[in-house]
Formats: C-alpha cells, sequence, structure tokens
C-alpha cells in the first residue's frame, strides 16, 4: 500500500438500465447526468481520481467517450460481476481505498462523501456506508468506502450472483467477518422517503428540475440548497 492511501471514487455506470435506459447521459442543464456526477465527484478534496467503471457492451461505448472527453479513468468490464468490474478498475489503477458509487446518484452532495471518507478513515473499520437500514439520507445520496483489499477478499468468498452484482452486499451482511459502521444524517438532512435518484422517468423530471433551477446560478449547490428548493416547489 502507498505510504499515502490512494482513495478513489468508482460510478458504476451503462447505458442498459432496465427501468431507464440511457439515463447516465440524458442531459439536465446542458450536460449529461454522468457528467454532473463526475464533476461533483471531483470537489471531494479526499478524492485522488473518480474512475468510471462501465461494461464491455459496444451500448457503454458512449460512456467511454464522456469519461474521456472529461479526462477521467475509465474502466470496462463485465456487465454482470459488478463487484470484479470495480475490483479490476480499482487494482488497474491502483487504488487502496474504494468510494463505490453508482451512477443514478448524479444529485451526490460531495460534502456527505466527504463525510463518509473522514469518518471511515478516523475508526478502525472495514466497511463505512450511509445508506444502511435505517437509512437515513435520501436516497441518491449513497457513498459506500472500504478498502481495495477488501473487496478482493469479498470476491475470493463468494461467487454468489446477488453478491457479485451488489458489490458490498456481502460485506455488510457479514458483519462478523467485517467491522460495518454507518453514517447518519444530521436532522436537517434526514429525509429517507426523498427519492434524488435516477431510476425512473419520474426521477429524471425532478432531477431536471432541480439542476435546471440551481445549476446555472450556484453550480456547487449542496443538498441543503435542493431541500430548500423543493420545499418551496411542489412538484408538476
Amino acid at each position: 500500500m502507498n505510504a499515502t492511501p490512494r482513495i478513489c471514487a468508482t460510478i458504476e455506470a451503462r447505458m442498459t438500465s432496465t427501468r431507464l435506459p440511457g439515463k447516465v447521459l440524458m442531459e439536465a442543464a446542458g450536460k449529461p447526468m454522468l457528467a454532473h456526477m463526475i464533476e461533483r465527484l471531483q470537489r471531494v478534496p479526499r478524492l485522488d481520481d473518480v474512475i468510471v467503471a462501465t461494461t464491455v457492451n459496444d451500448t457503454d461505448d458512449p460512456v467511454v467517450e464522456l469519461a474521456e472527453r472529461l479526462g477521467v479513468s475509465c474502466f470496462r468490464g463485465s456487465e454482470h460481476d459488478v463487484l470484479g468490474r470495480v475490483l479490476a478498475a480499482a487494482q488497474t489503477n491502483e487504488v487502496d481505498h474504494i468510494v463505490e458509487t453508482t451512477g443514478d446518484c448524479p444529485l451526490i452532495d460531495p460534502a456527505i462523501v466527504s463525510d463518509v471518507i473522514d469518518y471511515y478513515l478516523a475508526r478502525d473499520v472495514d466497511y463505512v456506508s450511509n445508506a444502511l437500514a435505517p437509512r437515513t439520507y435520501p436516497v441518491g445520496m449513497d457513498t459506500q468506502i472500504f478498502a481495495t483489499d477488501i473487496l478482493a477478499d469479498v470476491a475470493r468468498r463468494t461467487d454468489a450472483p446477488d453478491d457479485r452484482e451488489h458489490v458490498s452486499l456481502f460485506i455488510y451482511n457479514n458483519p462478523d467477518l467485517y467491522k460495518v459502521a454507518a453514517v447518519k444524517a444530521a436532522p436537517h438532512h434526514t429525509a429517507p422517503e426523498m427519492r434524488l435518484t435516477l431510476d425512473t422517468p419520474d426521477d429524471l423530471k425532478l432531477i431536471r428540475r432541480v439542476f435546471e433551477a440551481l445549476y446555472p446560478t450556484n453550480p456547487e449547490f449542496d443538498l441543503s440548497d435542493m431541500f430548500t428548493f423543493l420545499n418551496g416547489h411542489a412538484a408538476s
């Protein structure tokens, strides 16, 4: 391991989403959702890089092209073995600690990601998440962090399809093997029922409203700004 551990975010992104195909490249405020997410993660001080982890499918060529255009790392792997894809992306890029995210979180708040990273680094734990049950943050702020070595250990232990599809499932389902910790939202950020994720046409409509209202005048808007806007503007 490096003297100064290398901490990188991975974004799992592909074009063949079941409910909303092509969602990661759909636009809001003039940019693809994935570009917004990359931009927001690049504002996290602790991150050394953002790595787009996409598939080898031809349908994901546009995802690779976007990553290249934005100057961020990109790795291509299995569509279904997402665990293997994220692990190989981390190992290829010499990552010590993985901040795992998914492409359906374009509104992710850099300050919340930073809080999760800081919580992890300050404790003797293997895994930290702000999305463990009972969740407190809105859906769409989901952040997880663990060592690449831990994920390699998981890969050796399980070939179960669910474990390979859901990267960190085996970790938090096995607290006897791994030290697991949760970050809870402060009272002013607690809204577990709120959807700020990109998975359906209704989600797309809401996220576009948020970006188009806030991004032009304040590209660095945070979760509090989102709450203020949404509380003042009933969904149409």
